[in-house]
């Protein structure tokens, strides 16, 4: 049990939990012995759910919280009345340290804000921001902010440079990511004067933890020649939402372009396209 990693769930966080929450640990425990479940909900629905299931019962722990955070609630209010809550007491097992990471697909926004509260930052870094693996010709990018901060200064996109590329060196064998700043040109004239400021400071100073090269156009995202794509919250959930529509719109209709024969024959490439682009 010493050596386990051990990952706090809110299983009851999200839609269709703790269902899905239950299988993404039964997928996790056949891939990964190494893992221990700590899972925050209601003990009597929880039990229920994983009683048959040796291969959960053996490796995790319940709980139990009553309290609930709904995706519909705003993050303030679930901040103000979640310290019950299963996402609460899931974020709070982190802080003392009887957990070694916490997860949660529930309420975004009360994620971020109850984190923030409970965790804090690392010294330095004034904002968490919300980071995706966004994929491309060659493999994956990190991209950040895609919706935590619709405004941002830029010493919150300089902090987000430095905090994607260290998920990305986590991620990938790569020393050195490329970064660069999501903008309308390549231009260094062009864009507003927060990220003109961002871009001077980043080009004059080199840092050692990433290289800076310059701006990324929308339709260069997945191109596979940036590590790192930085933007503020407001246009980086903007550009995700886009990304994930086409991505729906090219499935749909794709499908509806091919008779029963082609897609028979083609079932193996398509299943392949569609596991790399669906949202």
């Amino acid at each position: 049990m010493e050596k386990k990693i051990k990952i706090a769930i809110d299983a009851m966080g999200g839609e269709n939990s703790p269902a899905k929450i239950i299988s993404g640990i039964d997928i996790s425990l056949k891939k990964n012995n190494e893992n221990y479940f700590l899972l925050f909900g209601d003990k009597d629905i929880l039990n229920k759910n994983i009683s048959n299931n040796k291969l959960i019962t053996s490796n995790s722990e319940i709980i139990d919280t009553k309290d609930v955070i709904l995706d519909k609630e705003s993050p303030l209010t679930a901040a103000k009345k979640g310290k019950e809550s299963s996402m609460w007491k899931a974020i709070e097992s982190l802080k003392n340290k009887k957990s070694d990471i916490t997860l949660s697909a529930g309420n975004t926004g009360a994620l971020l804000i109850i984190s923030r509260l409970i965790l804090s930052t690392i010294e330095g870094i004034s904002r968490p921001a919300l980071a995706a693996l966004w994929p491309n010709n060659k493999n994956m990018s990190v991209v950040l902010d895609l919706g935590a901060n619709i405004d941002c200064n830029e010493k919150n996109l300089i902090d987000f440079s430095s905090m994607g590329s260290a998920l990305f060196k986590s991620l990938f064998t790569n020393s050195n990511p490329k970064v660069a700043l999501l903008n309308v040109g390549l231009e260094e004239h062009k864009g507003n004067e927060i990220i003109k400021n961002t871009f001077s400071f980043l080009k004059k100073n080199n840092s050692s933890n990433f290289n800076f090269e310059g701006y990324i156009e929308g339709n260069n995202i997945m191109d596979g020649n940036i590590d790192v794509i930085v933007t503020d919250g407001f246009t980086g959930n903007i550009a995700l939402k886009t990304a994930e529509g086409t991505a729906n719109f090219i499935s749909t209709n794709f499908k509806k372009s091919l008779n029963p024969l082609s897609l028979l024959l083609s079932y193996y490439s398509l299943n392949k396209l569609k596991k790399k682009v669906r949202p």
